[in-house]
């Protein structure tokens, strides 16, 4: 069995044991001043190193003339000197065998720092230095005692990371912080971001043991799908919590030119984050709740808050804010009703909000608070105090506190007012319960508690780029494409776009065209009326606008002034436009049928985004647009229709039945499809679907197309989300007939993972994870079946017994940070072992990882795994002495 060959590799730079700060100064206030000092006040305990020629010593160290001249080996190089020197120190770094830099220096913006950035990351690359910065803060590692900034505040250790795109902003969370006495295990802030970026930074964060919730600060990211990769892979260990600027135009402006970066649309970013398993905030103080309430690890909870309290008005305040963020004020079940009836005091209000009166002790509080956590209707429970002559709120703390010990719903607090209350809200901070002054952020927390259990159940979906039900004509698809580009155009008719639908099984109107009056009324003698009407031409996209549409045709009369009538508008509006004649289609009469509007979209970061929203003239007017990344499948479908006001009139309404939600689903599982297979396609827009209780149809389409850029990555490189591979799904056959599958593995394969550990003997669990584990954590076997398919890849093989799979055996890789080298692992389940299966398993494993563009493959194998070993010999694998780990032996295959 292989493991894991090498910590990661960014600890040198997050977590050194030696420094080198090239720059360093006596002078007050020059950034290598500030940096020693900081560095020194943090009683870091490793190696300093001061790097100036001008000096023979500096705050008690040694001073030496350059990186080279130092002894030692050195983990990282702090460098605070100006633009114009920093590529020769990045060289001297790479000679010196430095494979971390922190660049502090700024300059790199101006006109003459666009070629000082190029020779710096030149020498960067050819010295294998990983280089932070250039013009950032800096990093902060409290509990190590590393402060590398050039900023005048230290931050208290702690459990938060904090990633930020700005120095100054950070500068601000850090005085807010200090006050509020909020700890940190990390402050990164990335400045330009030339090399190591947010996804390599949470990448780190996700598996680091002093963290246990990520902060991000972003205006725009430089490499989506890394991004997005990091991020989902993060926000499976830990709660990762968002603020990005940019909602509105004026902003997003302001985040191009202050960060460089790429920047998205919002309504996009909101739904990368959804799919991710993040939370997004809207102020730095929201950030520090939400990781709060979140790190306190409360079970799953939705989105039904109970509020108990002992004064009305603060009850109504938080029931108001609650609907206004979407939170669910329910009613509380009858049988706590009457419960609490006999429990409470006559005044209290028979309802949720429950407000107790002002006459309510900490026994009436206990007895409410037990009661909603009991209630199968409430998820969560926000508890407010305010001060009252019969109230104690210390007491209060301690029985809220004490009760809600015995539940695993979320239970935050609300203690109004100042010093009176005070030591109830130290109770609560003690306790790790969120508490607040005020009724609003309070329910904000809980709404950002019942966001990170939605955002984490989209995050566990992993769809197929393609459904069951039906494999659609793609190669007919490509081909209405290919015959368009070659045509150089880029907007395909309503009929080539309609014929793309039908190719993916979307049912559309039948649509033919007619150049002339003549050819029309033959259309219309053959289709029979009633007919839609539309004007036939690529420089017409809206159609209605320009008087290009005609509807319920009725005779050959009508039709004939339809004709005339529709050339004379277009021309008369768009006297450039070509115009190929009409479309005639049947007119669609469904009196129960609701307009819709579905389409794709393509973000300028994020790739293809499927929307969804109310059609015809409404799509525009009512603003009720829904996206979602794809690959899309049922549960991502509901959730996407949901976050719509439309999705209100899909139900039954008033005289009209509910609408066919299956027909709807299905549409929108094939735009999906369509978005994934079809990176040629840059915007569709079905507008109106038509559905009601029998079906749904495609009444008009549209379609943009574009060549595609050539660029590496695997068959769904176009997207920020990659599918589950299903075309990796294989069928063989052992020696003896036996029938396996091996197929990538699924989030909901976590069962089977743990079954088949346990089954493992001592040996080969030792093995396979270097110790006598017994059962793997919840939280590595969430790592081991959740996992990017852009990044890493696990296939294993099972076989089905019965009505249930068993798992055989398993074989993974992750990709390593120089994206061309990979670490894999193997393992057979005991009983199974001498069949050929790791053979199997590890061709197909290589043949992935040779068609992703990895060139080579590497692992360590316990020097007495003598099977292991004779396998990887007899695959072609070399094996040599570890360099480090006299255990170990070091094998490795170039692909």
């Amino acid at each position: 069995m292989t493991i894991p060959t090498e910590k990661h590799y960014l600890t040198r730079l997050f977590a050194p044991r030696s420094v080198a700060i090239v720059g360093a100064s006596e002078r007050p206030g020059a950034a290598g001043n500030v940096i020693m000092k900081n560095l020194l006040a943090g009683r870091f305990d490793g190696a300093i190193y001061p790097v100036n020629p001008n000096h023979a010593r500096l705050f008690g160290h040694r001073c030496h003339a350059s990186v080279e001249e130092i002894g030692p080996s050195v983990d990282l190089a702090v460098i605070a000197t100006p633009a114009a020197t920093v590529p020769e120190i990045i060289a001297a770094c790479g000679r010196k065998g430095i494979r971390a830099a922190l660049i502090v220096s700024g300059g790199f913006s101006l006109p003459q720092g666009a070629r000082l950035l190029q020779e710096t990351m030149a020498a960067a690359r050819a010295g294998g230095v990983r280089i932070l910065g250039p013009a950032c803060l800096g990093l902060m590692r409290p509990a190590a005692g590393v402060n590398l900034t050039y900023s005048r505040f230290q931050a208290r250790p702690g459990a938060i990371a904090l990633v930020s795109q700005s120095g100054a902003l950070t500068n601000a969370i850090l005085d807010w912080a200090h006050g509020e006495k909020v700890g940190f295990s990390s402050v990164i802030t990335l400045g330009d971001g030339a090399d190591v970026g947010f996804g390599e930074i949470l990448d780190y964060l996700a598996w680091d043991v002093a963290t246990e919730s990520i902060l991000l600060y972003l205006e725009g990211v430089m490499a989506p799908r890394r991004f997005v990769s990091a991020l989902r892979m993060a926000a499976r260990a830990k709660p990762v919590i968002v603020l990005k600027t940019g909602r509105d135009p004026a902003a997003y402006r302001a985040a191009v030119a202050h960060s460089g970066a790429l920047v998205g649309t919002d309504d996009v970013f909101d739904a990368v984050l959804r799919r991710a398993g993040a939370v997004r905030v809207r102020t730095f103080s929201q950030l520090f709740s939400a990781a709060k309430c979140l790190s306190a690890r409360y079970r799953p909870c939705g989105n039904r808050l109970a509020i108990v309290t002992n004064g009305g008005g603060a009850g109504i305040i938080a029931a108001d804010w609650a609907t206004s963020v979407g939170i669910e004020v329910p009613g509380l079940a009858q049988a706590t009703l009457q419960y609490l009836e006999k429990a409470l005091p006559l005044g209290w209000s028979r309802g949720n909000p429950l407000d107790l009166t002002g006459e309510a002790g900490e026994e009436h509080y206990r007895i409410a608070v037990r009661a909603c956590l009991e209630d199968s209707s409430v998820d969560g429970l926000l508890v407010i105090l305010t001060p009252q002559v019969t109230t104690r709120p210390d007491r209060v703390a301690e029985v809220v506190i004490e009760t809600a010990r015995d539940f695993r719903k979320p239970v935050v607090g609300c203690w109004m007012g100042g010093e009176e209350v005070e030591e109830g809200r130290r109770l609560f901070s003690h306790a790790r319960l969120p508490v607040f002054r005020t009724p609003e952020p309070a329910v904000e927390a809980f709404s950002h508690i019942a966001t990170h259990h939605r955002n984490q159940q989209l995050l566990i979906q992993v769809p197929a780029p393609t459904s069951q039900a039906g494999r659609p004509d793609t190669e007919g698809a490509r081909l209405v494409i290919e015959n368009a580009l070659a045509e150089n155009r880029k907007m395909l008719s309503e009929m080539e776009s309609k014929s793309l639908l039908a190719a993916f099984c979307i049912p559309v109107t039948r649509t033919v065209a007619a150049r002339s009056v003549q050819e029309a009324i033959v259309v219309a003698q053959q289709m029979g009326f009633p007919l839609v009407m539309k004007v036939n031409s690529p420089d017409v996209v809206h159609k209605t606008d320009v008087g290009g549409v005609k509807l319920n045709i009725a005779t050959v009369r009508q039709l004939r002034a339809a004709f005339n009538e529709i050339m004379a508008n277009v021309t008369a509006r768009l006297p450039q436009a070509r115009i190929d004649g009409v479309t005639l289609q049947p007119m669609i009469l469904k009196p129960n049928g609701r307009e819709l509007m579905v389409g794709i979209a393509t973000d300028r970061v994020f790739g293809p985004v499927i929307t969804f929203a109310a059609g015809g003239m409404a799509a525009e007017l009512m603003g009720d647009r829904a996206v979602c990344l794809p690959p899309l499948n049922t549960v991502l479908v509901k959730d996407l229709i949901e976050r719509t006001r439309v999705a209100q009139m899909l139900k039954p309404f008033r005289n009209l039945p509910a609408i066919n939600m299956e027909a709807l689903t299905a549409v929108l599982l094939r735009v999906s499809e369509m978005a994934s297979e079809l990176p040629w396609l840059r915007a569709l827009d079905i507008n109106p679907l038509i559905v009601d209780e029998n079906g749904a149809i495609a009444v008009d389409a549209r379609a943009a197309v574009d060549c595609l850029v050539p660029g590496p990555g695997t068959r769904y490189a176009h997207m920020a989300i990659c599918p589950y591979p299903a075309h990796l799904v294989q069928r063989w056959n052992l020696t003896d007939g036996t029938e396996i599958t091996i197929r990538p593995i699924r989030p909901e394969d976590a069962r089977l993972l743990q079954e088949f550990v346990r089954n493992l003997s001592e040996e080969s669990r030792y093995f396979r994870f270097i110790s006598t584990v017994q059962e793997l954590s919840p939280r590595t076997v969430a790592r081991l079946t959740q996992i990017d398919y852009d990044r890493e890849m696990a296939l294993i093989a099972v076989v089905t017994e019965g009505d249930r799979e068993v798992e055989l055996g398993a074989a993974r890789y992750v990709t390593n940070p120089d994206g061309e080298t990979c670490e894999f692992a193997l393992v057979v389940a005991d009983a199974w072992q001498g069949r050929g299966i790791g053979t199997k398993l590890m061709h197909s494993l290589m043949e992935v990882a040779r068609t992703n563009g990895l060139k080579a493959m590497i692992g360590d194998v316990l020097a007495n795994n003598i099977n292991m070993l004779k396998l990887m010999e007899k695959l072609g694998f070399t094996i040599v002495n570890h360099p480090e780990d006299p255990s170990l032996k070091r094998v490795r295959k170039l692909l």
